[in-house]
Protein backbone atom coordinates (compact mmCIF):
# COMPACT_ATOMS: atom_id res chain seq x y z
CA UNK A 1 0.00 0.00 0.00
CA UNK A 2 2.83 2.36 0.78
CA UNK A 3 4.22 1.93 -2.75
CA UNK A 4 0.88 3.00 -4.27
CA UNK A 5 0.81 6.20 -2.19
CA UNK A 6 4.30 7.20 -3.37
CA UNK A 7 3.28 6.75 -7.01
CA UNK A 8 0.12 8.83 -6.55
CA UNK A 9 2.00 11.88 -5.19
CA UNK A 10 4.08 12.49 -8.33
CA UNK A 11 1.02 12.03 -10.50
CA UNK A 12 -0.92 14.51 -8.37
CA UNK A 13 1.98 16.98 -8.53
CA UNK A 14 2.01 16.71 -12.34
CA UNK A 15 -1.68 17.53 -12.67
CA UNK A 16 -1.24 21.32 -12.27
CA UNK A 17 1.59 21.24 -14.80
CA UNK A 18 -0.58 19.36 -17.27
CA UNK A 19 -3.39 21.90 -16.82
CA UNK A 20 -1.09 24.92 -17.28
CA UNK A 21 -1.39 25.04 -21.11
CA UNK A 22 -5.18 24.87 -20.81
CA UNK A 23 -5.22 27.75 -18.32
CA UNK A 24 -2.83 29.86 -20.39
CA UNK A 25 -4.98 29.47 -23.49
CA UNK A 26 -7.51 31.85 -21.96
CA UNK A 27 -4.95 34.64 -21.49
CA UNK A 28 -5.39 35.87 -25.04
CA UNK A 29 -9.16 35.77 -24.91
CA UNK A 30 -11.07 38.55 -26.63
CA UNK A 31 -14.63 39.91 -26.35
CA UNK A 32 -15.93 37.21 -28.68
CA UNK A 33 -15.02 34.49 -26.21
CA UNK A 34 -12.35 33.02 -28.49
CA UNK A 35 -8.60 33.30 -28.36
CA UNK A 36 -6.94 36.05 -30.37
CA UNK A 37 -5.21 34.73 -33.48
CA UNK A 38 -1.53 33.90 -33.22
CA UNK A 39 0.50 37.08 -33.76
CA UNK A 40 2.60 35.50 -36.53
CA UNK A 41 -0.57 34.50 -38.42
CA UNK A 42 -2.07 37.93 -37.89
CA UNK A 43 1.10 39.65 -39.11
CA UNK A 44 1.25 37.45 -42.20
CA UNK A 45 -2.40 38.17 -43.05
CA UNK A 46 -1.92 41.90 -42.43
CA UNK A 47 1.02 41.89 -44.87
CA UNK A 48 -1.21 40.28 -47.52
CA UNK A 49 -3.73 43.11 -47.05
CA UNK A 50 -1.08 45.83 -46.77
CA UNK A 51 -2.12 47.02 -43.30
CA UNK A 52 -0.58 47.12 -39.84
CA UNK A 53 -1.58 44.09 -37.73
CA UNK A 54 -2.98 46.31 -34.97
CA UNK A 55 -5.65 47.53 -37.41
CA UNK A 56 -7.17 44.07 -37.97
CA UNK A 57 -10.51 43.80 -36.16
CA UNK A 58 -13.73 41.92 -36.85
CA UNK A 59 -17.27 41.92 -35.53
CA UNK A 60 -20.15 39.48 -35.26
CA UNK A 61 -23.50 40.58 -36.60
CA UNK A 62 -26.46 38.21 -36.55
CA UNK A 63 -27.61 37.58 -40.10
CA UNK A 64 -24.46 39.01 -41.72
CA UNK A 65 -21.35 37.30 -43.09
CA UNK A 66 -17.98 38.54 -44.29
CA UNK A 67 -17.80 39.45 -47.95
CA UNK A 68 -14.32 38.03 -48.57
CA UNK A 69 -13.64 40.08 -51.67
CA UNK A 70 -14.00 43.25 -49.59
CA UNK A 71 -11.26 42.49 -47.08
CA UNK A 72 -8.14 44.59 -47.37
CA UNK A 73 -6.67 48.05 -47.27
CA UNK A 74 -8.29 51.28 -48.37
CA UNK A 75 -6.79 54.70 -47.70
CA UNK A 76 -4.47 53.35 -44.95
CA UNK A 77 -7.35 51.61 -43.17
CA UNK A 78 -8.30 47.97 -42.74
CA UNK A 79 -11.70 47.35 -44.37
CA UNK A 80 -14.22 44.50 -44.20
CA UNK A 81 -17.75 44.48 -45.63
CA UNK A 82 -20.43 42.32 -44.05
CA UNK A 83 -23.42 41.39 -46.18
CA UNK A 84 -26.86 40.33 -45.09
CA UNK A 85 -27.69 36.66 -45.59
CA UNK A 86 -31.31 37.61 -46.46
CA UNK A 87 -30.96 40.77 -48.56
CA UNK A 88 -28.44 42.84 -50.44
CA UNK A 89 -27.73 45.12 -47.47
CA UNK A 90 -24.18 45.66 -46.32
CA UNK A 91 -22.35 47.29 -43.48
CA UNK A 92 -18.71 48.22 -43.49
CA UNK A 93 -16.05 47.96 -40.82
CA UNK A 94 -13.17 50.44 -41.24
CA UNK A 95 -10.21 50.54 -38.84
CA UNK A 96 -7.62 53.29 -38.86
CA UNK A 97 -5.52 55.38 -36.56
CA UNK A 98 -7.13 58.33 -34.87
CA UNK A 99 -9.28 59.59 -32.06
CA UNK A 100 -12.70 61.10 -31.72
CA UNK A 101 -13.74 63.68 -29.15
CA UNK A 102 -16.87 65.72 -28.63
CA UNK A 103 -15.12 68.62 -30.36
CA UNK A 104 -13.66 66.69 -33.31
CA UNK A 105 -16.61 64.35 -33.92
CA UNK A 106 -18.80 66.71 -36.00
CA UNK A 107 -15.76 67.98 -37.91
CA UNK A 108 -14.71 64.57 -39.23
CA UNK A 109 -16.60 63.50 -42.37
CA UNK A 110 -18.60 60.33 -42.30
CA UNK A 111 -16.85 58.12 -44.85
CA UNK A 112 -17.20 59.59 -48.34
CA UNK A 113 -19.98 61.94 -47.20
CA UNK A 114 -18.09 65.22 -46.81
CA UNK A 115 -20.74 67.77 -47.84
CA UNK A 116 -23.31 66.84 -45.18
CA UNK A 117 -23.31 68.00 -41.57
CA UNK A 118 -22.29 65.24 -39.17
CA UNK A 119 -24.30 64.84 -35.99
CA UNK A 120 -22.71 63.05 -33.05
CA UNK A 121 -24.20 61.36 -30.02
CA UNK A 122 -22.22 59.65 -27.29
CA UNK A 123 -23.48 56.08 -26.75
CA UNK A 124 -21.51 54.30 -24.04
CA UNK A 125 -17.86 54.03 -25.12
CA UNK A 126 -18.76 54.73 -28.75
CA UNK A 127 -20.08 57.60 -30.85
CA UNK A 128 -23.20 57.31 -32.97
CA UNK A 129 -22.74 59.54 -36.03
CA UNK A 130 -25.09 60.43 -38.86
CA UNK A 131 -24.70 62.45 -42.07
CA UNK A 132 -27.16 62.40 -44.96
CA UNK A 133 -28.24 58.81 -45.68
CA UNK A 134 -25.26 57.26 -43.86
CA UNK A 135 -24.80 56.45 -40.21
CA UNK A 136 -22.14 54.74 -38.14
CA UNK A 137 -20.83 53.81 -34.75
CA UNK A 138 -17.25 54.94 -34.13
CA UNK A 139 -15.46 52.93 -31.45
CA UNK A 140 -12.09 53.99 -30.01
CA UNK A 141 -10.02 50.90 -29.13
CA UNK A 142 -6.33 50.58 -28.19
CA UNK A 143 -5.13 53.60 -30.19
CA UNK A 144 -7.27 52.94 -33.26
CA UNK A 145 -10.70 54.12 -34.33
CA UNK A 146 -13.16 51.52 -35.61
CA UNK A 147 -16.06 52.68 -37.78
CA UNK A 148 -19.11 50.50 -38.45
CA UNK A 149 -20.98 52.23 -41.26
CA UNK A 150 -24.13 51.56 -43.28
CA UNK A 151 -26.95 53.15 -45.23
CA UNK A 152 -29.42 54.43 -42.61
CA UNK A 153 -32.40 53.37 -44.74
CA UNK A 154 -31.20 49.77 -45.04
CA UNK A 155 -29.42 48.92 -41.76
CA UNK A 156 -30.99 50.17 -38.56
CA UNK A 157 -29.14 51.68 -35.64
CA UNK A 158 -29.75 48.65 -33.40
CA UNK A 159 -27.82 46.40 -35.78
CA UNK A 160 -24.95 48.90 -35.97
CA UNK A 161 -24.86 49.17 -32.17
CA UNK A 162 -24.71 45.39 -31.81
CA UNK A 163 -21.90 45.28 -34.38
CA UNK A 164 -20.03 47.98 -32.45
CA UNK A 165 -20.44 46.13 -29.17
CA UNK A 166 -19.10 42.94 -30.78
CA UNK A 167 -15.91 44.46 -32.28
CA UNK A 168 -12.83 42.45 -31.33
CA UNK A 169 -9.49 41.12 -32.54
CA UNK A 170 -10.00 38.02 -34.71
CA UNK A 171 -9.48 34.51 -33.42
CA UNK A 172 -7.89 31.86 -35.67
CA UNK A 173 -11.19 30.84 -37.30
CA UNK A 174 -12.24 34.44 -37.93
CA UNK A 175 -8.85 35.28 -39.40
CA UNK A 176 -9.11 32.28 -41.73
CA UNK A 177 -12.59 33.43 -42.81
CA UNK A 178 -11.13 36.81 -43.82
CA UNK A 179 -8.46 35.30 -46.05
CA UNK A 180 -9.21 34.59 -49.72
CA UNK A 181 -10.55 31.10 -50.35
CA UNK A 182 -8.42 28.82 -52.49
CA UNK A 183 -11.29 28.13 -54.91
CA UNK A 184 -11.69 31.82 -55.75
CA UNK A 185 -15.30 32.05 -54.53
CA UNK A 186 -16.45 35.13 -52.64
CA UNK A 187 -18.08 33.81 -49.49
Amino acid sequence: MRRVVRMMRPARALLPLLLLPVLLTGCGADKSGGTVADSADLEAAARVWGVAPELVYVTKVSGYTVSQGSVGEYDDEFVVAYRSEKSATRLGLFVGRGTLTAESCPKQPLGEVSDKQVTCERDGDAWYRKAGDSHEYAVPESGVLIHLMADADKVDRTILRKAAEAVHRPDDAELAALLPSTDGADT
